[in-house]
């Protein structure tokens, strides 16, 4: 029987949201500026100059038109901006403009004390104009370069970004190859927000031009599992544009989680050293899966499928689901079958756990059809005589037949010579 399908269209993403509203923001915008130019064509038609602007009105519209066109390409090609950025540049203007302020004022009371007003007031206001725009650059500079460490000079100011709620997850590349990450959070286990990196990203896309086929492999399936995150309604998955300081992906990826509070996801165990040596909190999918496995005490009664053969002569090799090892005394004949075994021991090595089991009800092994070996048929010897009973000396030696003499010709044996034949 089939299941109905539903018809209902798919709720649209945060992203469309704000697509939608940005383009209603757009139109409204100039619906404004051509409500505002005609306001103030009726409005200025009382005068001369509005009586021209009037009479000019489709030049008006077309510059309004312009102005609307200008601003709307700013926005289009700026679409990765940043909140930092901006803050940073309000403040560092800010900056600047105060600085200016100051030091005006320091150069209105230099010059009316040695009267230098009256006489240099345009070039001493070209200074000042020249003053405000250096400051203003410097300050704004100043602060972008430095906004990290923003915090230290003037408390409660920061410009990273943060996060509200549960502390977030940041994935870094060898999770997102791993790609275990997307079974574990269908579980519905993660209720933090989930934070790929930007860097990240362009490291798995480096690995997914590599000439080599095993990075190649590698970079793909992450940026796969980006896209399977993403696409999951069940989470909450961002992209982090920020770009902390440091020589290499790891070094960065331990600055921007202390940096925003969150917790590190990997399974590189280097990195997780790392991050536990700056006390930030990791989360090791390997320790994980290690921590979910089947406990398996002695006496337990499992049930096995044998797949190969052991190391020792004997044995049989099988795996839990879970991929533990466990090796059964016995069982070589089993392979390929399912048996029944009890746990006599398991022990923890580095590349995980590994149990030792027994065989409950042991079948017989099938008769081998190998073809046995014929023995050698050896010499037989003649019999040796039994000695006599109650004698004590060795048997005598059997007696030599005694040598024939050389037989000497007789004379009627002796050979005839053919005499000559005289003539």
């Amino acid at each position: 029987m089939t299941q109905p399908k539903d018809n209902h269209p798919a709720p649209p993403t945060e992203q469309a949201l704000r697509n939608q509203i940005i383009w209603i923001l757009r139109a409204t915008f100039l619906v404004l500026s051509v409500v505002v130019l005609a306001l103030g064509i009726v409005t200025g038609s009382t005068n001369t100059p509005g009586l021209a602007i009037a009479r000019y009105w489709w030049l008006a519209l077309v510059i309004t038109l312009l102005f609307f066109l200008v601003v709307v390409s700013v926005d289009l090609l700026t679409p990765r901006r940043k909140l930092s950025a901006i803050s940073a540049l309000l403040f560092g203007t800010f900056a600047g403009l105060l600085a200016t302020l100051v030091l005006s004022f320091v150069i209105d009371v230099f010059t009316k004390t040695y009267e230098f007003d009256i006489a240099f007031a345009q070039p001493i206001l070209t200074i000042k104009v020249l003053l405000g725009l250096g400051l203003c650059y410097l300050g704004i500079t100043t602060v972008l370069q430095t906004q990290d460490d923003f915090r230290l000079v003037i408390p409660y100011v920061e410009f990273a970004k943060q996060y509200r709620g549960s502390r977030p997850l940041l994935l870094d590349t060898s999770v997102l190859i791993d790609a275990r990450i997307i079974e574990i959070a269908r579980t519905g286990i993660f209720t933090a927000p989930i934070i790929i990196p930007r860097f990240v990203i362009s490291e798995l896309q480096t690995l997914a031009d590599s000439q080599d086929q095993l990075k190649r492999a590698k970079g793909r399936r992450g940026l796969d599992t980006i896209d399977m995150l993403q696409h999951s309604s069940d989470l909450d998955t961002s992209i982090d544009d920020a770009s902390p300081a440091g020589a290499g992906v790891d070094q960065r990826l331990v600055h921007h989680a202390a940096a925003i509070g969150a917790t590190l996801v990997t399974t590189d165990a280097a990195l997780a050293k790392v991050a536990t040596i700056n006390e930030l909190p990791v989360l090791n999918l390997h320790e994980l899966a290690l921590a979910m496995r089947t406990a398996a005490a002695a006496g337990d009664r499992l049930s096995i499928r044998i797949a190969r053969r052991g190391e020792q002569a004997g044995q049989g090799v099988g795996y839990l689901d879970d991929g533990t090892m466990i090796v059964v005394d016995n069982a070589e004949h089993a392979i390929g079958s399912t048996i029944e075994a009890i746990v006599s021991s398991a022990i923890q090595t580095a590349n995980g756990r590994m149990i030792f089991a027994s065989p409950i009800n042991q079948p017989t092994p099938p008769p081998t059809t190998e073809p046995q070996p014929q023995p050698e048929p050896t010499p037989r010897t003649p019999p040796e005589p039994s000695p006599t009973i109650g004698a004590s000396s060795p048997p005598a030696p059997e007696p030599q037949p005694a040598p024939t003499p050389p037989r000497t010709p007789t004379p009627s044996q002796s050979p005839r010579r053919n005499p000559r034949r005289r003539g």
